[in-house]
């Protein structure tokens, strides 16, 4: 029997007599995929002219950001800040708050890893494996700021009205708070948008006497009366929008008559709405019109999956996706989470099986505490559905439930069929930002990984384009034809943010600084935006782009054009000190590629706007992403990589320090820098909401003093005969006794092929995470293992079951041991405790805390207890059981300590 050093199984050899030489050796974890009844969100993105098209019934399926970038023109500048930007939008010890609010399955430690999975790209493909498209090109996107959309009627365009030529136009009427809608059905036509503040008359025809020889044709009809108009996706294609302007009259005609009127008076109150000369007035009255549709509708408990669900609780809701928010209802009840969109749209209700949620976040949305995702996947940086509740109470209520329903979730593996004697919790790991680090340290995960790791920590979403994750720059050289990673002069200097890399810029800004007025900031745009995250997505994102730029892309030359460019311009514009996105060291170069063959402008040289230009070392987009991950993951970076989270997440974030590392931005980008329920300016509120969230935020602040370097070691590597898919351990060698690089060429080759000899007895997945440590009771009954899912667990081998999961705290144990007599486990853990653990009463006994860093090995020989830690230590412990009622507690005794000069990993 022996363990897997990088899966999460343990395994049964029996020995190779009698064997075939092909029997199988290790069986490794392979990638988990599984498919669920859960509503995955996701963002559809139009087809272009030429590629499938979809049923109108199966485009509810999709999900749709927001609004027309009118809010941009809106957006009042900041204070000293250039008029050119226009959408800009760290070791050690825990801020109080950092971690609150994340909870994950063990095993989802791992967290968000799957490289390149674009928010937009990532539900697209979903989309397409479950055949969800649809010729609906309606899409949440053409919405304006802070707009909603509530209804729609099967409706007719009539062309030529009361003429003999009249003809009509089939589609969809969507009623917005601020807009008219109307989609055709023949994709070749464009879909019109009417803004609301636009129109001069609304009203319903066929009123003007009874007698009329056309009241009867005309009593569906409305009409309207308008002086601008967009036509959007003409033919089905993704470019800027065309606006006419002029005194115009459009008239509808709605499939069921008896609705005219109840649609008339409510585009009568929406246009009053708008034409508000305030656009605080217009928000607020926008906002008593959306709440009293919510007050008028409860979710539809005919939505159950089963008639046995047990109601839980209900409150309102809005479900994000990039630039969109949608008004609905929330229900939980014992086994589902429910989201029922006011309109109906993408499709009626979103119901997510608690069973499969894997990772809850509580999410800070505008910098205030009303967010809420939900992941039903370990490895995806997609959640399944982002809600933001209009009270914190709901929040935090929702949570409550699926946390206690995780909790006490029966653990059944679903990769194995085994059958449990007994009900066993499943433990919730809260993972701090303390506990990746120590991982990030130990080199347990990647510098991607462990950035990933802190920016949901820190409230990043992908769902959210004002706090999307953040990366750093990484190299320095994007024209030399060959990229060398073992020169430092590859490399950006981490320590710094980007504005102050640039010496003669830097002294610039210092001396507006100094002349400024309190509140004082260094930089007039942020590192991180929706302007910033789209400027870099533009080729698989373009309607989101459209939504942002009012209904156009940005000036060619302004483009994402050239990585070269882009470079040089962070570090020498005045106003430009962005940082990167996760998809620049991830695996889908699509971003990189104009595949859409959108039409995004010429510069001025003549040349048209295509793939974007890489750097001469990188033979195309997939190398230039190979060559990004191996810088990322460089011995530089690793060594660096913590003075850049000093920055972004750390103690140089805020205060002195940051001052001090020219570090400061608008006081509206971090949390707390502005109590929004305070203001009571209607005006003012809106202001300072619009800024929060397309200026850009900085992320959640996760460490208060300097974060720890990286422990970077060189190994030494084996040369292997073959790729034989087993690994070994290290392992002592005994005086007089050869050591494993002392054999001949001939010898490791034939000590290779005899592993190949052992033959699979026996696999069992019981853990999420890797396994550090496996014991096994002296009467060869049970089975111990530890986990870096922080769970020990206790396996029978007579009857194939787990009878046993434990948790002692939410950091990784690291090792354990069985105690002569089989009543008693002890277990290391990263959380510098050594725990023992009473098999006959199925509880903890005692805690031992004799570390000062983690403890990654224990051992114990002649009642004596030796414990070894990451802070150079080796500490000999007496170990003297005493009986105290009933139950045995342990005297512990430090008998002798042993020095080394650096972290200890086995005893």
């Amino acid at each position: 029997m022996r363990q897997c050093s990088s899966c999460d199984y343990i395994q049964f050899f029996l020995k190779p007599q009698h064997l075939s030489p092909k029997a199988p050796g290790f069986i490794r974890k392979g990638t988990e995929t599984k498919d669920s009844s859960v509503c995955h969100l996701k963002t559809r993105e139009p087809l272009l002219a030429g590629t499938p098209q979809m049923t109108q019934k199966e485009s509810k399926t999709g999900t749709c950001p927001r609004p027309l970038g009118a809010r941009l023109r809106r957006r009042p500048p900041l204070p000293n800040s250039s008029p050119r930007v226009r959408t800009p939008a760290a070791g050690g010890r825990l801020a109080e708050s950092a971690c609150a609010g994340l909870l994950s399955l063990p095993g989802s430690s791992r967290g968000p890893q799957a490289r390149g999975t674009m928010a937009f790209i990532r539900k697209k493909q979903r989309e397409q494996q479950l055949q969800l498209y649809s010729k609906e090109r309606f899409s949440l996107l053409l919405l304006n700021l802070e707009e909603y959309y509530f209804e729609q009627h099967t409706a007719n365009h009539i062309f030529c009205e009361g003429r003999q030529n009249e003809r009509k136009t089939r589609g969809s009427l969507k009623i917005c708070s601020k807009s008219v809608i109307f989609e055709p059905d023949e994709t070749f036509q464009p879909i019109v948008k009417i803004p609301l503040r636009d129109c001069i008359k609304i009203e319903k025809q066929g009123d003007n006497g009874a007698n009329s020889l056309f009241a009867k044709t005309r009593q569906g009809r409305i009409s309207l009366v308008f002086s601008q108009v967009y036509f959007i996706k003409e033919h089905n294609i993704v470019a800027p929008y065309k606006i006419e302007r002029g005194k115009m009259q459009y008239v509808f005609e709605l499939d069921i008559a008896g609705k005219v009127e109840d649609v008339v008076e409510t585009l009568l109150q929406l246009h009053r709405a708008s034409c508000l000369d305030k656009l605080g007035d217009q928000t607020a009255m926008i906002t008593a019109i959306l709440q009293s549709r919510l007050a008028r509708t409860s979710f539809d408990k005919n939505r159950f999956q089963s008639l046995s669900e047990i109601f839980k609780m209900e409150c309102k809701a809005e479900m994000v996706t990039p630039l969109v928010t949608n008004p609905g209802h929330v229900c939980i009840t014992d086994t589902n989470l429910y989201f029922q969109p006011l309109n109906g749209y993408p499709k009626p209700v979103v119901q997510i099986t608690l069973q499969d949620v894997r990772r809850i976040y509580k999410r800070r949305h505008g910098l205030m505490p009303l967010g809420l995702e939900v992941f039903c996947t370990e490895d995806d940086l997609c959640s399944d559905i982002y809600l933001k509740f209009y009270e914190s109470q709901d929040r935090d209520e929702l949570y409550f439930y699926i946390a206690t329903y995780l909790d006490e979730e029966t653990e059944a593996d679903r990769g194995q069929v085994i059958r449990h004697s007994h009900i066993a919790k499943n433990h919730i790991t809260e993972h701090t930002a303390e506990s990746y680090m120590l991982q990030w340290q130990r080199g347990h995960i990647s510098n991607y990984q462990y950035l990933l790791h802190l920016n949901n920590l820190a409230d990043r979403s992908c769902n959210d384009l004002s706090q999307y994750p953040v990366f750093p720059w990484i190299i320095n050289d994007y024209f030399s034809a060959e990229l060398d990673l073992s020169n430092p002069e590859t490399f950006r200097d981490l320590s710094k943010p980007i504005g102050a890399l640039n010496k003669e810029r830097l002294e610039r800004l210092l001396i507006r600084y100094q002349e400024m007025p309190e509140p004082k900031f260094m930089y007039g745009s942020h590192y991180s935006s929706p302007g910033y995250v789209l400027f870099y997505l533009v080729r698989i994102a373009p309607e989101h782009m459209l939504c942002l730029q009012n209904g156009r892309f940005d000036h060619a030359d302004r483009m994402f054009n050239s990585i070269a460019e882009t470079w040089k311009n962070c570090l020498d514009g005045a106003t430009d000190f962005k940082e990167l996105i996760p998809e620049f060291y991830g695996d889908d170069f699509s971003f990189l590629v104009n595949n859409l063959k959108l039409d995004l402008g010429k510069r001025q040289g003549g040349k048209m706007v295509d793939d974007v230009q890489l750097p001469p070392w990188a033979s195309g987009p997939k190398d230039f992403l190979q060559k990004s991950k191996e810088a990322l993951e460089s011995n530089y970076v690793s060594e660096h990589l913590h003075e850049w989270i000093d920055l972004i997440f750390g103690y140089k974030q805020k205060g002195n320090e940051a001052i001090g590392a020219h570090n400061i931005f608008h006081p509206l980008t971090y949390e707390g820098g502005v109590d929004l329920n305070s203001i009571a300016d209607p005006d003012e509120k809106v202001a300072m909401l619009t800024q929060i969230l397309e200026f850009g935020q900085t992320p959640k602040q996760l460490f208060v003093i300097p974060h720890p370097r990286r422990i970077t070691t060189k190994v030494k590597s084996l040369p292997r005969p073959s790729s034989q898919s087993a690994s070994l351990a290290d392992s002592p060698v005994s005086p007089g006794e050869e050591s494993f690089e002392d054999l001949t060429e001939e010898s490791r080759t034939l000590a290779w092929n005899n592993i190949t000899k052992l033959k699979l007895h026996e696999s069992y997945k019981i853990h999420k995470e890797a396994i550090t440590g496996i014991a096994v009771s002296f009467n060869g009954s049970s089975v111990f293992t530890t986990s870096q899912d922080s769970t020990l667990k206790m396996f029978s081998k007579e009857s194939r079951t787990l009878q046993r999961s434990i948790s002692f705290s939410n950091m990784a144990l690291s090792s354990c041991l069985v105690l002569p007599g089989d009543n008693t486990v002890i277990s290391s853990s990263w959380d510098n405790n050594v725990y023992f653990y009473s098999i006959a009463f199925g509880r903890r006994q005692d805690t031992l805390m004799g570390h000062d860093d983690a403890v990654s090995k224990i051992s114990w020989h002649n009642n004596r207890l030796y414990s070894a830690s990451w802070d150079s230590t080796v500490k000999v412990w007496s170990c003297v059981p005493l009986e105290m009622t009933g139950t045995k507690k342990h005297h512990f005794e430090l008998l002798a300590e042993l020095e080394h000069d650096v972290s200890i990993q086995s005893v």
